[in-house]
């Protein structure tokens, strides 16, 4: 029984010898689980066919979790049928070989700890593979030194092998993608319908959008004054404020609308931002509190807000002047050491490309930024919100609602978008042409700006996942707050 197994370790050839694998723990897991099928249920949430070292094992691991996954047993007799023509089988003596496995019925006691060791041998072969990888990358000096991008490639390496346990690509069935697609449906169920993705903490766009969706970029853009970062700012504190929430409530993480937060802000330091989410959650204006223009009462509520805070999942990263692949990298270590499922970045034009000469040409910078950002989303499976500028072109016209051209710099922006929002304050606009006093213009001005005091349309531009259109929502400037506008003509359809 023992010889077909050596057989197989000498099969890769002295080279791959030298690599860490264990193939009798391999064959020893797969007799284990053809005696006792439940053991699958646990070992398969960690463990991939990719990673047996020997591929015909990793074949009839495959095979095992295919008839398990259909309520059928599996075991030599039902697997036999599978391996008829197997080439490499034939060579061990043809199916017969399955029976072998399960030769140790002592195997069974132990499986859970074969699972773990062939996982981590897995790991191990992909990390040599990194490094030798590395090395080459390193050592070769034909085309143009690029050490930056080295690293930036190494860190994405070493982070899918911690993410995915060293697999080779991340290629799904379509059976994997369904589950997932099923997953998504009985969460937004589960949040009272509509909510399939991290709520936003705005009852109208949760409606309007079904919350920000796991690897989607989202470009929030408007012109200077509309709102951008208050909007990004209320966002990230509702979306960690409702992970604490859901947490208290014993709902599991992968379960909650909420989501642990990386913001990083390269236009405003951590201070002023805290300062921003202080006077939302006390009421307190902001600039009240930079110059301590507060009553005892205003700092009991001061106090009281701060304490509430404390324990936010919100992690700020006030860094100027970051890269593209720097930000990258932080976001990866964040989302390995602290679990992040949302990022924010105020705001897109602030950050910087990794080529050299990236200054010279603007618009391809941006596209750089915009492909690094959409690809962070999808890497690290986390929504990423990009607060982006607008071109000056809305001022020209008499209708200021801004449009996806006038994105600025670069059309790249709304392609790696998978939504686009837009935010409008029509309240803004009223009060730079305000009138005299005295002038005839003065009562329907005045008129005008009682309608929209206070009002903001966020105008949703493109949306992969749905419709387009607008969400009416209250502003209060005086405390950078966005909450949700009831009128006649708007009733919420999901509660976020």
């Amino acid at each position: 029984m023992a010889e077909p197994m050596l057989k197989i370790a000498d099969a890769p050839g002295p080279e791959a010898q030298s690599l860490p694998q264990n193939v009798e723990a391999e064959a020893a897991l797969l007799g284990a689980l053809m005696i006792d099928n439940r053991l699958a249920e646990d070992i398969q949430l960690k463990l991939r066919p990719d990673h047996f070292y020997e591929p015909l094992h990793g074949r009839i691991y495959e095979a095992i979790l295919k008839l398990v996954d259909r309520n059928m047993v599996a075991n030599p007799v039902t697997l036999r049928p599978m391996f008829e023509a197997d080439e490499e089988m034939k060579t061990l003596g043809g199916p017969g070989y399955l029976a072998q496995l399960t030769g140790s019925g002592a195997a069974i006691i132990g499986a859970r700890d074969f699972a773990d060791q062939v996982y981590d041998l897995a790991l191990l072969r992909a990390l040599i593979g990194v490094g030798r990888e590395m090395v080459e990358q390193a050592l070769d000096t034909s085309e143009d030194v690029d050490p930056k991008s080295q690293i930036e490639g190494a860190e994405a390496a070493l982070y899918r092998v911690a993410e995915e346990g060293g697999g080779e690509g991340t290629v799904k069935t379509f059976a994997q993608a369904t589950r997932m697609a099923v997953q998504l449906a009985e969460k937004a169920l589960n949040t009272g319908g509509g909510l399939s993705g991290v709520t936003t903490g705005l009852d109208g766009l949760n409606a309007k959008t079904g919350g920000l969706h796991h690897s989607d970029l989202v470009i929030v853009a408007g012109r200077p004054g509309m709102g951008k970062s208050a909007l990004g700012t209320n966002i990230a504190f509702n979306a960690a404020r409702r992970l604490v929430q859901d947490t208290e409530d014993g709902i599991a993480p992968e379960k909650s609308a909420g989501a642990a937060v990386a913001l990083f802000s390269l236009e405003m330091s951590a201070d002023q931002l805290a300062t921003r989410i202080l006077a939302e959650q006390s009421g307190i204006p902001s600039e009240s509190l930079r110059m301590g223009k507060i009553s005892q009462q205003d700092f009991r509520n001061l106090a009281r807000a701060a304490a509430e805070l404390e324990s936010l999942p919100l992690y700020i990263d006030d860094t100027p002047g970051l890269t593209i692949a720097a930000l990258r990298t932080r976001a990866r270590r964040l989302k390995r050491q602290r679990g992040i499922g949302l990022i924010v970045v105020d705001y897109l034009q602030l950050l910087q490309g990794t080529g050299r000469n990236s200054g010279d040409n603007r618009v391809q910078e941006i596209s750089e930024i915009s492909r690094g950002l959409k690809t962070l989303a999808k890497e690290l499976n986390v929504p990423v919100i990009a607060l982006s500028q607008l071109s000056r072109a809305v001022e020209q016209r008499e209708d200021k609602r801004p449009q996806l051209s006038d994105l600025r710099e670069s059309g790249s922006i709304e392609q790696d978008a998978d939504m686009v929002w837009f935010i409008y304050r029509e309240e803004y606009y009223l009060a730079v042409r305000q009138p005299a006093d005295d002038h005839a213009d003065f009562p329907k001005w005045q008129e005008e700006m009682n309608r929209a005091y206070g009002l903001a349309e966020v105008i949703v531009a493109k949306q992969r996942h749905g419709a387009t259109g607008k969400v009416k929502l209250k502003f209060e400037s005086r405390i950078t707050k966005f909450s949700d506008h009831i009128d006649d003509s708007y009733v919420p359809e999901v509660r976020g």
